[in-house]
Formats: structure tokens, sequence, C-alpha cells
């Protein structure tokens, strides 16, 4: 894999030789969203790319839930309605498609668990950062161990959103005024990565174990689809991470 120069790695994670972890980008492989419709072919593009076997990739069926799946082995079935993967299990690469919500990886290198979350603005304040964590607890995982990057999505600057958006942010993220900003229209706008900063820290993860990507999915078209400049059906980024 480290052979892909379009592939972006995370410096947090440069640490791990026993770990994988990345996030596509349009130059990896133009891919389209993986539906299940279409997942054979893509995922076997993908896996090419990634010098991956393609049973090795397992992706849910993401809703924009906060709902998260321990998995022991590829399933047989689809991974419905979750939007988080978490295991303990080496060759199982966990992968999250992106177009503008927040891609999370995280790590406790001490007791080899592993979580792949996809976090868009009802996955964050509905709290998926602090169920995967605790799912990875069940696997004997410690929120102080655990290594986390936030990859690339939509920008704080451009991230405008509305009234319900503004509520649930208040209501469920610590230090919420950290996240939320006006324009020069009163119009708010949403730090989704300072928000899944917050609740990693909330969860117990050390500030100097978090890396914040920062590069925005919206601006930068050359490098990165976005959902809300291209439309829904745009490509995906895959963002994975797997124990070696």
């Amino acid at each position: 894999m480290d052979r892909n120069p379009d592939l972006i790695r995370y410096n947090i994670f440069q640490p791990f030789d026993k770990l994988c972890a990345f996030t596509t980008t349009k130059s990896t492989l133009p891919i389209e969203r993986v539906r299940y419709s279409n997942m054979p072919e893509n995922k076997a593009k993908l896996a090419e790319v990634l010098d991956l076997k393609t049973n090795q990739m397992v992706y849910p069926d993401q809703t924009h839930s906060s709902c998260v799946a321990a998995i022991q082995e590829v399933p047989d079935a689809v991974i419905s309605e979750t939007d988080a993967l978490v295991t303990n299990q080496a060759e199982l690469c966990l992968c999250v498609q992106t177009a503008d919500c927040v891609p999370v990886l995280l790590f406790d290198p001490e007791a080899k668990v592993i979580a792949a979350i996809h976090a868009g603005w009802r996955g964050t304040v509905g709290g998926i950062i602090e169920k995967a964590i605790s799912k990875m607890t069940n696997y004997g995982a410690s929120a102080k161990n655990i290594v986390a990057a936030i990859g690339p999505s939509i920008s704080p600057e451009i991230y405008e959103v509305g009234d319900e958006v503004v509520a649930a942010a208040r209501k469920s993220i610590p230090n919420a005024e950290t996240t939320l900003h006006k324009n020069g229209t009163g119009k708010f706008h949403f730090n989704l990565w300072e928000a899944n900063r917050q609740l990693l820290l909330r969860s117990g993860v050390q500030a100097q174990n978090i890396e914040v990507f920062g590069a925005c999915s919206f601006t930068e078209a050359e490098k990165y689809y976005s959902a809300r400049r291209e439309g829904v059906d745009t490509g995906r980024m895959v963002s994975g991470i797997m124990i070696l």
C-alpha cells in the first residue's frame, strides 16, 4: 500500500508498523459511491489499488446513523444502517465512505483494536464517537491509549447549517460554542472537525493522540469528492484501517 503516493496517510499512525490506515483521493482511483448494486466491481478496483484481497475489505451500509457494529469476520450479509465498524481481528480492513462527512479512524496499540467511523452531523451529535469507543473497550481497549485521525471533510468555513444542527450541537457537543460561528449574513457554520475532537476528548482520548488532517473536501475540488458541491450521487473517498 505504501507504494501508492495518492493515498492520504496520517502522521499520528506512522509509529505503528503493524497498522495500515489511509484515505483515498480522486487521484487514487476515480471511484463511484460504493453501493451494494456496484459493490463487487468497486471493491475489486480499490482492493487492487491497495494491494488487498477484495474479501479483506468490510463496508457498512451507511445511513447517517449512530450505529456501530463489531466485526469478527467478513460478513455474509449487508451490515445495514451502520456507520462505524470495530474489530480486533488482523487483516480485516474496516472502511467508511465520505464526501463531506468526517472519517474518523481509531487505534488502540496496546489492545490492538481499531475502528472506522463515518461522522456526519447526525452521527456526530448522536454520539457515534463515544459508541465506537465503548465497543472498542469490549475488546480491552482504553480511551487513554487510543490514537485518532480526523480525516478530510467539509470545512467550518464552508459548512453552513440550519437551526436544527445548531440546537443539536449545543445539546450534544462539549464546548459547543467553539464549534459554531456566524457568518456575515447571520447564518451559523458548524466545525465538524472540532466537534469530533471535543467528543474524543470527552471520551478520554488524550489531546496529543488526536490528529486533525484539516483538508476541505468542498474547496479542494481536484482532490476530493463533495456531496454539497457535486450532488449526493458523486463519488466517495474511502477511509480504511487494518491491523497487519
